[in-house]
């Protein structure tokens, strides 16, 4: 594993007993039902019923087990076994470990790790900067899908973290060390391990990887809202749940759907 994605994934095995019992993850709400999904998220990927979807970085499993929801048979992969331990007492509690299983993996070994084909790979917010390869990324996302099914990725807009933080635009290789105290889910949270590698990947290069990786890029809608505050006090809260910047057009996120031919 690469030195810094090891870094990484120290930090995020610290992390999950402070994320499982934050508000900002509010499990008790999602528990009695609430989605996590952004409300453009299931329009644009469609019904599910029936469907098999893999969730790459899943975490401890939220969004994996809202799809399970909605129908799908889902598989959660992640690269902390910590937070697949939360998805699966999760999943129990909600009685879906019938519909959603979780596995501990990279992104690059998941094709070696997981049986079968998927319909939909699903990859979402705050996922790629934790990626230093996005061509290896999105070969393993190639190597998952059956014939006809596709990629499903919403994301940040890097033009818009990259106005906040001041941080590079894209280019592939551009890494950001950081230290920070606390976690985004609790600001006042202590932990052992605070060291992190972070990756700016621009938009094309994530056009770029996906498109190399053989598959058809069907479209890549620009919005201007997102699914958290982006600590910035001029943001205001939508009636959906998401955030935006008033009288702003700035892209605060994006989706993407590409198909494999």
């Amino acid at each position: 594993m690469d030195e810094r994605v090891e870094i990484n994934r120290r930090l995020w095995d610290e992390r999950v007993p402070s994320h499982v019992a934050s508000d900002f993850y509010d499990v008790d709400s999602f528990v009695a039902g609430r989605s996590t999904l952004a409300p453009f998220e299931v329009d644009e990927v469609g019904p599910v019923d029936g469907k098999r979807l893999c969730h790459l970085q899943c975490h401890f499993g939220l969004d994996t087990l809202t799809w399970a929801r909605l129908g799908a048979e889902t598989v959660g992969v992640d690269f902390s076994a910590p937070a697949i331990d939360a998805a699966r007492q999760l999943a129990m509690r909600i009685d879906l470990a019938d519909r959603a299983s979780f596995v501990v993996s990279t992104v690059e070994d998941a094709r070696a790790t997981l049986d079968g084909d998927f319909d939909i790979v699903y990859v979402s917010w705050g996922a790629l900067i934790w990626l230093p390869d996005l061509r290896r990324w999105a070969k393993a996302v190639a190597s998952l899908l059956r014939s006809a099914g596709f990629l499903y990725l919403a994301e940040m807009h890097p033009y818009a973290t990259a106005l906040r933080w001041g941080e590079g635009y894209g280019g592939g290789s551009a890494a950001f060390f950081d230290e920070p105290d606390g976690t985004y889910a609790d600001r006042e949270a202590v932990f052992e391990h605070n060291a992190s590698w972070e990756f700016s990947h621009g938009i094309g290069d994530v056009v770029t990887a996906v498109a190399t990786a053989g598959l058809r890029i069907e479209w890549l809608h620009e919005w201007p809202s997102t699914t958290w505050n982006l600590n910035d006090d001029t943001m205001v809260r939508r009636e959906d749940g998401m955030w935006s910047l008033p009288d702003s057009t700035v892209p605060l996120s994006y989706s993407l759907k590409a198909t494999k031919p």
